[in-house]
């Protein structure tokens, strides 16, 4: 049993997107052998309050927390042009998390300290100061260096977004540096496909443990979403797609189904309706309410009653790394899914056997329509999906980290 100290970007509780879905399970599976220590930054719509969090409050020994630092346009402008580290550096740079992550080296002794995502990475110079003795897991969620790259290849396309490739030319060279250094400086490595191991391992000069631990959620919890069809707030649109709508490749991904593929869809199945299923939604998302059948929820309690009442899940990534929870969600709860080849990307599925793939408008409109025409199609890659989906449940996965503990121990 170790001592592990876990620093997290947000409050893993509620589980309700990405990151903290990666977190909660990690820390959910780590808490049966280790002694889990938390100190996780507090986004504003998030609550402290034990009856909250109770079930987070009972995996850790410690929770503390400190309140996502305010960050002006200005101040962001400033630290591009003044100095040399990447905007994801600076993101959620905080002296009073500082302070306090060297108050609980300083108490403690941990035996791991394991970072969750390139935000933190700067918090490698406090532990190597402060506690040299604890072994340091930089768990790198996306291949970010890999992600700014598609992000300005997918923007030079497009003249209206050159303001936005010039960022992304910008930060590609220096996430390129800051990445290199947090993996090097780290004792280990964690991340969650073989393409973005990949990535990560060209960046690095040398060797050093380096694992896929994938991305895992609650699979059982998924699996009677059929029984939600009584509901009463039950959701029911043909489509679907889940996401942060403030995260660049989820406002990339809706923008370019809508503008080269919803229409296609419309004139077969005018009915056609499209929920957009996610928080913080981007103001460049607006003009898709104006779209016929199209709704763009905003922040919601739950995700389920959209899943379960959903007849299609949607992927159309053109751009990303890491891989995708709510694929693994969309596939537990036994959902006909739709992607483009990067919405998958990191997970071995085949066109036809679990999902249907296509990388043109083209096909993705041929693929939904045929899903949306053929329920015995949905059903069989339903069925398919759930089975794919139990190799990435919590109970599976998380002891994978006890190996890498092993090593650098």
């Amino acid at each position: 049993m170790a001592s592990v100290l876990l620093l997290t970007p947000q409050l893993p509780y509620p589980p309700h997107q990405g990151t903290s879905l990666r977190n909660y399970h990690i820390i959910r599976g780590l808490a049966e052998r280790h002694a889990v220590t938390l100190l996780s930054f507090l986004e504003e719509n998030q609550s402290v309050a034990k009856e909250a969090i109770a079930p987070l409050v009972a995996l850790c020994q410690r929770i503390e927390t400190v309140p996502v630092p305010p960050r002006s346009t200005a101040v962001r402008l400033r630290q591009l042009l003044t100095t040399r580290r990447p905007d994801m550096a600076h993101r959620l740079y905080s002296p009073a998390f500082n302070q306090k992550l060297r108050q609980l080296l300083a108490q403690n002794q941990f035996d791991i300290v394991q970072i969750e995502g390139i935000e933190l990475a700067r918090a490698i110079e406090i532990v190597r100061a402060i506690s040299p003795q604890s072994k340091i897991v930089f768990d790198d969620h996306n291949a970010e260096t890999e992600l700014q790259r598609r992000n300005l290849l997918t923007d030079l396309r497009n003249p209206r977004r050159w303001v936005a490739a010039a960022y992304s030319a910008v930060q590609v060279a220096r996430l390129r540096r800051f990445e290199r250094w947090a993996c090097q400086s780290a004792d280990a490595v964690t991340c969650v496909s073989d393409s973005d191991r990949l990535h990560l391992a060209a960046l690095v000069n040398r060797q050093l443990p380096m694992a896929v631990i994938p991305n895992c959620i609650d699979v059982e919890a998924y699996q009677d979403l059929s029984n939600l069809q009584d509901w009463t707030n039950l959701r029911r649109y043909d489509l679907i797609f889940v996401g942060k709508m403030d995260y660049r490749p989820n406002v990339d991904a809706v923008l370019w189904f809508a503008d080269e593929v919803w229409l296609k869809i419309k004139v077969e199945r005018p009915s056609a309706t499209w929920a957009i299923v996610g928080q913080k939604p981007h103001a460049r998302l607006e003009r898709l309410q104006e779209l016929d059948g199209v709704t763009l929820t905003g922040w919601v309690d739950s995700v389920q009653p959209y899943l379960a009442g959903a007849t299609v899940f949607l992927m159309p990534f053109r751009v990303g790394s890491g891989t995708r929870l709510k694929l693994i969600e969309a596939m537990a709860a036994g959902k006909a899914i739709v992607s483009t080849p990067i919405g998958v990307e990191g997970f071995p599925v085949q066109h036809g056997r679990e999902i249907l793939l296509g990388e043109t408008a083209e096909e993705l409109a041929t693929a939904v329509l045929h899903l949306l025409q053929n329920p015995d199609e949905r059903e069989r890659l339903g069925r398919a999906a759930r089975m794919f989906a139990r190799q990435y449940d919590w109970r599976v996965v998380v002891p994978q980290f006890d190996e890498i503990y092993a090593r650098i121990l």
